[in-house]
């Protein structure tokens, strides 16, 4: 099966394919291919710690498909001059696979977040996609997961831990597409609130976000320095 184009933003390459598409490629892989792989959803922050670590870098780009999350991606791949055709959020994607699936003889499970909560997602999807066809579910995997089979698995570890752990674990994992999702869980159970669809829509969730969780201001200040990296590409200074 013929991997999907990227384009290069900082040095880390994103997939530059429609959420339709994408769906279509994993689900086509997982009917035609035995190959294991895994899909990151990188943000203008991941990118700056790309930029300072190339082990991460090497991670990012070591990802099947990586998918861009972030208005901050979208408009720093248009100034640079290879524009990506569509946003695709790590809590949106999850949403989107999962009813795509839910029809098809696909099984998922759920890895990480905070105690009860990998649980309280997987039912929490089961509810909303009635097809859907949970293998397992954990708060952290141990020698006891090694065993159950899974097509696809979420993990919500955040990053870049859980970009790291996927890495170096998708051998040992009994599972053919790896995702990392970051803070999915806690959105989709209803543990964070998630910003209104107009404010997602106009590119500012990240806003509603800083509101609601006045703590990741010093997480905000990496998008100084995304804005001066991406000049730096573009100007070549």
């Amino acid at each position: 099966m013929n991997d999907l184009k990227k384009n290069f933003l900082l040095g880390v390459g994103f997939t530059n394919a429609s959420e339709d598409e994408i769906l279509e490629y994993i689900y086509t892989g997982l009917q035609k291919s035995t190959e294991k792989y895994y899909i990151v959803t990188p943000n203008p922050e991941l990118l700056v710690i790309a930029d300072e670590d190339k082990d991460y870098k090497k991670v990012l780009n070591n990802a099947k498909l990586a998918l861009a999350d972030g208005i901050g991606v979208m408009w720093g791949a248009r100034f640079v001059g290879r524009s990506l055709r569509q946003r695709i959020t790590g809590v949106d994607f999850t949403e989107s696979l999962c009813n795509y699936i839910s029809k098809r003889p696909i099984t998922v499970s759920f890895l990480g977040g905070g105690p009860k909560i990998a649980e309280l997602t997987a039912e929490c999807l089961v509810k909303k996609y009635p097809g859907l066809k949970v293998s397992w579910f954990s708060k952290e995997y141990d020698s006891s997961l090694k065993d159950k089979k899974t097509d696809i698995l979420f993990v919500a570890f955040g990053s870049p831990k859980q970009e790291i752990w996927i890495s170096k674990n998708l051998n040992n994992v009994n599972a053919r597409v790896v995702i990392g999702v970051g803070g999915t869980f806690d959105f989709i159970t209803g543990n964070v609130k998630r910003s209104p669809k107009l404010l997602r829509n106009l590119g500012l969730e990240w806003l509603f976000r800083l509101l609601v969780q006045p703590w990741r201001i010093k997480r905000q200040f990496s998008l100084v320095k995304f804005i001066f990296l991406v000049f730096k590409e573009k100007y070549n200074f």
